[in-house]
């Protein structure tokens, strides 16, 4: 199954370009002192708003920053805390849904708070929390982590619900086999694929969850790299220099559409249906 689903995934090349723009992205976050021409928090008014050349790839900004070391930089603030939202939300998620479906006299508790949760639209939350605790990029994750976190246990409650009741689950509980072993043991492999693959749809959701807050002047704050607040500052010489709204932007878009697409061939390759089809064709 394994091998089928890798084959399944590189075959298809839209998910190999969304693997390798990933890779290739993150490799520029970890290594940037490397690969960034310029200092990225270094003002040089003599030389804003320049277009493209060899020193500067990308060009300027207002205050003569290199816009294409910021960029690079940015990765850092707008991808890997994209990642460490999601896999905090998605690891509270996973324990809150598991408790509700195999301890049944908790789950109307936890059930009914998600229910209250997803009453109210997650932007709203985030927007609430960060106008509570104030700007910077813990709170944004905090924010993030509260407004996705009901709807997390949810889906996980609806993925274990489907095995729960199975025989060999029931057996394990008639021959006293711990709670925590069926939990970690059974049904955790069962249900990690399809958390993975949403939590790789979701990712782009994140980026963008930041990335608005940031323009909105309630996430990251200036001088700080991060994509968000590069269109907040690009934005203000928009009419003269519109050239900068493009770098950030185009890297949002790519970021988002990358993960996106990788969700979707995960959850196409993850489709017990696609390997009978496959077996049927041969």
């Amino acid at each position: 199954m394994r091998k089928d689903f890798l084959n399944k995934l590189f075959k298809e090349p839209l998910s190999l370009i969304s693997i390798l723009f990933i890779l290739i992205t993150i490799i520029l976050g970890i290594f940037a002192p490397f690969f960034a021409p310029n200092n990225p928090y270094e003002p040089n008014l003599i030389n804003k708003l320049q277009s493209f050349s060899l020193q500067y790839p990308l060009g300027t900004d207002h205050l003569g920053r290199c816009i294409a070391s910021r960029l690079i930089y940015g990765i850092r603030i707008t991808l890997f805390y994209s990642f460490l939202a999601m896999t905090i939300t998605v690891s509270i998620g996973l324990f809150f849904g598991l408790l509700a479906s195999f301890f049944k006299k908790s789950s109307d508790y936890i059930l009914r708070v998600c229910d209250i949760m997803l009453t109210f639209p997650s932007e709203l939350i985030m927007i609430t929390i960060v106008g509570v605790l104030g700007t910077g990029i813990e709170n944004i994750i905090i924010a993030n982590i509260v407004a996705k976190i009901a709807w997390y246990t949810r889906m996980t409650y609806i993925f274990t619900e489907k095995h729960v009741n199975k025989n060999y689950i029931q057996f394990a509980k008639l021959m006293g086999t711990p709670s925590k072993t069926i939990l970690k043991k059974h049904l955790l492999p069962l249900i990690i694929s399809d958390i993975i693959m949403l939590a790789t749809l979701n990712i782009g959701t994140v980026i963008l969850s930041i990335s608005a807050l940031s323009f909105l002047g309630l996430g990251v704050q200036a001088p700080s790299c991060e994509w968000g607040i590069m269109l907040n500052e690009a934005k203000n010489v928009m009419s003269i220099s519109p050239f900068q709204m493009i770098a950030p932007g185009v890297m949002i878009l790519f970021s988002v559409a990358a993960f996106n697409f990788l969700g979707d061939s995960i959850r196409d390759a993850l489709d017990p249906n696609f390997y009978r089809i496959e077996k049927e064709k041969i």
